[in-house]
């Protein structure tokens, strides 16, 4: 039997999420509109690994649309394909690849019109080998220095609009 916050092979749901949260100066809409367009991402990432767009909706706008991203890492180029796993309008949006891994914001409103926005990487749902690959390729380390400079980047991009 599997305990509440804890994985069947023994691994703490909350030791499988890496999250950072900034404060936004505009409202939830506008920081969603930067996230649900892919071709914005590369404009916003703060690992420097997401290159352009090679297929994706104008704009998404609902779970099971998928987009296709040129990426590099390890200095080696590939190409993903997300599908998106979460979609609340203007509140959360969430997409994953061929792994179990997310990549998750959530957008709250703020009393003088701003946003918190809190952005996770999310492996919780990763079978036990992934899990294993990702934490030894220090993934969760990597992250979370990423998250830390996507959400001042999209800060600075939502607060120009």
């Amino acid at each position: 039997m599997v305990r509440p916050g804890r994985r069947a092979y023994g691994q703490r749901v909350a030791d499988q999420r890496v999250s950072g949260t900034i404060t936004v100066a505009a409202p939830p809409a506008t920081v969603f509109a930067i996230l649900a367009d892919p071709r914005q991402h590369s404009r916003i990432d703060g690992s420097g690994s997401v290159g352009a767009v090679i297929r994706a909706p104008e704009r998404i706008t609902a779970k099971g649309q998928t987009f296709a991203v040129r990426m590099k890492l390890f200095g080696l180029p590939y190409v993903i394909v997300n599908r998106v796993v979460e979609f609340e309008a203007d509140r959360r949006i969430a997409w994953r690849h061929f792994t179990a891994n997310r990549w998750r914001y959530e957008l709250t409103p703020t009393a003088d019109g701003g946003t918190t926005v809190t952005e996770t990487f999310d492996m919780s749902r990763a079978t036990p080998v992934v899990s294993s690959v990702v934490r030894s390729a220090k993934f969760p380390e990597r992250n979370r220095e990423g998250i830390a400079g996507t959400l001042e980047r999209l800060k600075a991009v939502a607060e120009a609009v």
